[in-house]
């Protein structure tokens, strides 16, 4: 006699799902999806000589040269004082179609934002919202920014800013028939935090088995660490040291380098960024990336000199530009010395540079 008691319920439920399938089979399905895409494109518009577009009167634009997106030509209006009497004291962006599309609707998203803060990584074009477009009608930031906060912010520069305007243009909406049926995402796979685990690793100095002599300062960090990061660290830790050093950990003097700039660079190399505030004044800012650069340079740690080249093109100045420029051959900083040179292309800067001791 077969003793069934207590798998008696499920193996009833498993055999009831088993003819339940035999007698129906595998059931049939498809599957659709809707489809409203965009194609995107961007314009930069550049205003150079601010302070002589704000005697246009208030409601009146002045209009970017005609660009295409997605077969349309479009123009952004300026409204240097407002383009109503509600935005009187504010600048006033506005999208235009430059065309007539006989009456038919375009839609399109847009986002308007300086260039100096594309690297802010600002939210997507996405998030905004769907406008329709005619030759008549334009969308835009009627209160973008206001003159007086324009005029002591960073993004005013030799009396000039830019703008940047990202666009997406919405294409007719079609439905599509998928082969495969969307699946359910079940896990979610977090972001990588490799560079906080190695951060901690730097802070903690656990494992740690070369110290780096700078200044009166001492740094703990680990070989492997830095030889995979940097092909200079990789040639002194392992090229020229004997086996007996690495296994009873070393010692290395570094006589021409600061000690913070030295550990902004092992910040770097363990998290593959630079911390937030690098020095306590703003104003050393640009000192702090100078010797940055030299040392990123020093053990060919490209990306870094690249974000110190990048960095560098805000600290540029009539009292800096020598200095960099000096930098720039030393290290072949191609991209910073154009930066150098397009600043030099307005007068008034050329004038003041030739004027500096510098120079």
């Amino acid at each position: 006699m077969t003793d069934c008691r207590g798998n008696s319920a499920t193996d009833a439920l498993a055999a009831l799902a088993m003819s339940s399938t035999a007698a129906s089979g595998k059931p049939s399905g498809s599957a659709s999806a809707i489809v409203a895409d965009a194609t995107s494109g961007y314009h930069i518009l550049k205003i150079s000589g601010y302070s002589r577009t704000k005697g246009t009167p208030n409601g009146e634009c002045i209009k970017s040269h005609p660009f295409t997106v997605a077969g349309h030509r479009r123009y952004i209006g300026y409204y240097p004082n407002g383009g109503s009497s509600e935005s009187q004291d504010y600048i006033s962006l506005f999208l235009f179609l430059d065309e007539d599309v006989s009456n038919k609707v375009v839609k399109a998203q847009h986002r308007f934002y300086f260039i100096d803060d594309v690297e802010e990584k600002a939210p997507s074009v996405t998030s905004e919202s769907v406008d329709s477009y005619d030759r008549y009608v334009g969308c835009g930031k009627p209160k973008f920014k206001r003159r007086e906060e324009l005029e002591k912010s960073k993004h005013l520069k030799d009396d000039s800013f830019m703008v940047h305007c990202d666009i997406a243009v919405i294409n007719e909406i079609r439905t599509e028939e998928l082969e495969e049926a969307p699946t359910m995402t079940y896990v979610l796979v977090p972001p990588s935090d490799l560079h906080q685990h190695l951060g901690d690793l730097l802070q903690t100095e656990k494992g740690a088995n070369v110290v780096f002599e700078v200044g009166t300062q001492t740094f703990k960090a680990h070989r492997c660490v830095l030889a995979a990061r940097s092909p200079v660290f990789s040639a002194e830790l392992f090229g020229q040291m004997k086996e007996s050093d690495a296994a009873a950990g070393c010692s290395i003097r570094i006589d021409d380098m600061e000690p913070h700039v030295f550990m902004v660079l092992l910040f770097f190399v363990y998290t593959d960024s630079l911390p937030e505030n690098m020095t306590s004044k703003e104003e050393e800012q640009g000192a702090m990336l100078q010797h940055l650069l030299v040392a990123a340079d020093r053990y060919n740690l490209e990306r870094l000199k690249l974000i110190c080249e990048h960095r560098l093109r805000k600290c540029i100045e009539a009292s800096t530009l020598a200095t960099i420029l000096v930098l720039d051959e030393q290290h072949h900083c191609h991209g910073l010395k154009k930066a150098c040179f397009s600043f030099l292309e307005s007068p008034v800067n050329l004038t003041a540079v030739l004027a500096t001791d510098a120079f």
